[in-house]
């Protein structure tokens, strides 16, 4: 199926948000209701059942689905508006701790 298709013609989700390439994406137990399954895209129903195992990222999924990171972004908003999986976000460098505190708390673990 041609990727214009699978988005209904949209380039981003109507989510607020562009989802990283390292964003974990992660199936909610409301997508196990068989409902859903007779309403989804195959596509959609695809990332769901991958999701379902365990937390795969944007990229993981466009690999495996072998599909334009851009289309899987909008196949996983749809999921997301609908409740069906979450999103996690990476934490952005500015919040990450400073190296030098790391280093400190290794060789304080060292020195015990």
């Amino acid at each position: 199926m041609r990727p214009y298709a699978m988005t209904r013609g949209r380039t981003s989700h109507a989510g607020q948000h562009r989802l990283d390439l390292i964003a974990l994406v992660v199936a909610e137990p409301a997508a196990d209701d068989p409902v859903w399954d007779m309403t989804l895209s195959p596509e959609h129903a695809h990332i769901l059942g991958m999701c379902r195992d365990r937390p795969q990222s944007v990229a993981e999924l466009a690999a495996d689905l072998d599909l334009a990171v851009g289309v899987v972004r909008v196949l996983i908003g749809d999921l997301a508006d609908d409740q069906l999986v979450h999103v996690t976000r990476p934490v952005p460098p500015a919040e990450l701790p400073d190296e030098s505190i790391l280093r400190e708390v290794i060789d304080g673990l060292r020195a015990l």
